[in-house]
């Protein structure tokens, strides 16, 4: 028998200078002090874009509007305990400035210098993505 699947909804917040957002998780979570794309997990009665819209706004404080929110690849990545299944949006439109809500680090990070941050394995091959298209 195989892993349960988790789906997980990521963002990739592009600003003006084309700098993206990663997140630090914080102490005590799964994988903390790997930053990752902000987003989570896709709950039974959302579409990935509603998790993302609901997630950006307790984790960042921002609205995102859904036609802001652009597909662009997706993870599919087992860890231990589960299988991840991450599509990962870009967005460049968003109302409000981005703030920490849960206790967790931010910066706005070139995507070229993106290989500098630790992020959990299933990130990995989305950096490398999202660096090539901006």
């Amino acid at each position: 028998m195989g892993l349960d699947i988790v789906l997980v909804a990521a963002c990739a917040l592009v600003d003006v200078d084309g700098r993206v957002l990663l997140a630090r998780r914080p102490p005590g979570r799964h994988l903390a002090g790997l930053w990752e794309f902000p987003g989570g997990k896709v709950e039974k009665s959302e579409t990935p874009e509603d998790a993302l819209i609901r997630e950006m706004s307790e984790e960042l404080g921002i609205t995102i509007a859904e036609p802001c929110l652009a597909p662009l690849t997706f993870a599919s990545h087992s860890y231990p305990t589960f299988h991840l299944l991450m599509p990962l949006f870009v967005c460049r439109r968003w109302h409000g400035v981005p703030e920490a809500k849960e206790g967790q680090e931010l910066a706005w990070v070139r995507p070229n210098r993106m290989a500098e941050y630790p992020m959990p394995p299933a990130d990995e091959p989305l950096r490398a993505i999202l660096r090539d298209l901006l």
